[in-house]
């Protein structure tokens, strides 16, 4: 049993409802209404009810015994027992434990690591402020955990490793590489295998030098060209599973990264045949003729607009468009992606069409169109820096214009886009499976937003690693439980899972050498994820051993 409000008109009421299972579902009954919350609160009428019913629990006794010398600590509880045992089925605790074996540090490394991790789901922001964040939360096995503890912790990581086969010409291979093998391998049996896998990266920068070499001054996603940086690409399976990171120096151009990551692949996690997807940033002549070299089969988007020859010549190849139906769907089912398949110069190409993002793109551009003519109203000042805007402009010496025939070249690319490919894939199925690309776009803005706790302040090539690579498990903790969410039907904002994660809260009551912990009430999503990573609530009231 348990206490709820039940809102009835413009009144509130108190109610004590039970759990009772009904041919094999559960069903609330309410087993008595109190009364009008407002009356209730009124001199204290609640605290008095408790107290009559305090007659029949000890437990309650010690909570209401009034005593000026009883001291509470109220802590949060939910991030680390939803986290603890992720952290413990994707086999993340076990291969640390395994890679630890006979190293003494004096303190529990695969400890400072989980809060480390937990902290970065949590909290977006330096490492520093990890120690006095843990205070208020229950946390297994941290208590002497320092934040030197948490800057060693992530050096082990970053260590490099006595065999560095599988090295890249970028960076050394090191702790966090045998990590993610390991971490794969124990999951090996519910994997799919990596006939897919996504390829995307990332800059974050620096506060200083950023280390020995891994810090550069180079193309900046984060729009800091003034500051040194790292480049960090993430490899994802076709479920959205996070399966590894690969961390270079800042002045690493993404289309020289794209061969030694396959390469990497291969070799660690043991995969012979896999088609790798990736975005237009990817790809380069070069690129994709060692590709082709290799036999590698690859599905990467073309660069439309750049390359004379995609713009010319596949874009206005004859031939009849297709209509495309993803799994699950029917010819009954609308079909707004149109694909056809364009052969030149040795080269295979798609060519996918999507009604709604036609006319989204053509939306788009008459909302800036509009807004260009009301800025050339008011003088060429206001057009000034905006590059998205000038390319739609005709600027004379004294005179500043819409470009019409710009407008109309602009509109031959709106929802189209091309694909390049080796595969024997048919032109539908390139497109559905590029399409998947979009699918795990989400997980990438994840990548960003987890990964890139700017500004890293940390000096050493080692400590950088470790970092990002916290990050990296963070992510990989997020993307296991949205997975068991969506097994059980649901799918909730992250910031209200955090929210509802931390509200959870246990206050421990000592008095008269006893502690007894109460719980607070279970909101929103919080019961929800309880059920689907499979931990059982605490009770609303336990003893404390001390």
């Amino acid at each position: 049993m348990f206490a709820r409000t039940k809102e009835s008109g413009k009144y509130e009421y108190l109610q004590i409802v039970e759990n009772r299972k009904i041919k094999g579902k559960v069903v609330q009954r309410v087993v008595a209404t109190l009364g009008r919350m407002d009356y209730l609160k009124e001199k204290k009428r609640i605290e008095v009810l408790i107290q009559s019913l305090a007659r029949y629990s000890e437990k309650v006794l010690l909570i209401l015994s009034g005593k000026s010398d009883a001291s509470t600590t109220a802590r949060k509880i939910g991030p680390s027992l939803v986290f603890e045992r992720l952290w413990e089925e994707l086999g993340i605790k076990k291969v640390l434990k395994k890679l630890l074996w006979g190293r003494k540090y004096g303190f529990d490394v695969e400890r400072a690591l989980f809060l480390t991790v937990l902290h970065r789901l949590f909290v977006s922001g330096s490492d520093r402020f990890c120690e006095k964040w843990r205070k208020d939360y229950v946390i297994q096995g941290v208590r002497d955990i320092s934040l030197h503890h948490l800057y060693r912790a992530m050096t082990f990581l970053g260590k490099p490793t006595e065999d560095q086969k599988d090295a890249t010409p970028f960076a050394v291979r090191c702790m966090k590489d045998q990590m993610e093998e390991g971490i794969f391998f124990e999951r090996r049996d519910l994997f799919t295998g990596l006939d897919l896998v996504f390829f995307d990266t990332t800059s974050i920068y620096f506060e200083g030098e950023g280390g020995e070499t891994l810090g550069q001054k180079g193309y900046s996603k984060g729009h800091r060209p003034d500051l040194n940086q790292v480049v960090v690409g993430v490899v994802i399976d076709t479920n959205g599973k996070p399966v590894c990171c690969e961390i270079w120096p800042g002045n690493t151009a993404d289309v020289k990264t794209l061969i030694p990551v396959v390469a990497r692949i291969r070799g660690r996690f043991h995969i012979g045949q896999f088609c790798i997807v990736a975005d237009r940033g990817m790809i380069s002549a070069e690129t994709l003729k060692e590709l082709d070299e290799r036999k590698i089969p690859y599905i990467l988007g073309a660069r439309m607009r750049r390359v004379t020859g995609i713009k010319e010549d596949v874009l206005s190849h004859p031939g009849q468009y297709q209509e495309v139906y993803p799994e699950g769907k029917s010819s009954k089912d609308p079909a707004p992606l149109k694909v056809k398949e364009v052969s030149t110069g040795g080269s295979r190409y798609i060519v996918c069409y999507n009604s709604r993002q036609a006319r989204k793109d053509a939306q788009d551009r008459q909302a800036i169109i509009n807004s260009l003519q009301e800025k050339i109203k008011s003088g060429p000042k206001n057009l000034i820096g905006n590059k998205g805007y000038r390319k739609y402009l005709k600027i004379d010496r004294d005179s500043v214009s819409i470009d019409q025939k710009k407008i109309e070249d602009e509109s031959r690319f709106d929802g189209t886009w091309v694909l390049s490919t080796n595969t024997n894939f048919s032109a539908d199925q390139v497109a559905i499976k590029y399409k998947e690309l979009w699918q795990v776009e989400q997980v990438f803005r994840d990548v960003k937003s987890v990964v890139d706790t700017r500004p890293v302040y940390h000096q050493r090539d080692e400590n950088i690693t470790g970092h990002i690579f916290c990050s990296f498990l963070a992510l990989v903790l997020r993307k296991e439980l949205d997975r068991r969410l969506e097994k059980c039907g649901h799918s909730f904002e992250w910031a209200d899972i955090k929210q509802d994660l931390k509200s959870l809260q246990e206050v421990v009551i000592e008095d008269n050498g006893k502690s007894l912990a109460l719980r607070t009430e279970c909101i929103g999503t919080c019961g929800k994820v309880f059920q689907a990573v499979g931990v059982a609530i605490p009770p609303t009231i336990r003893e404390v051993k001390t």
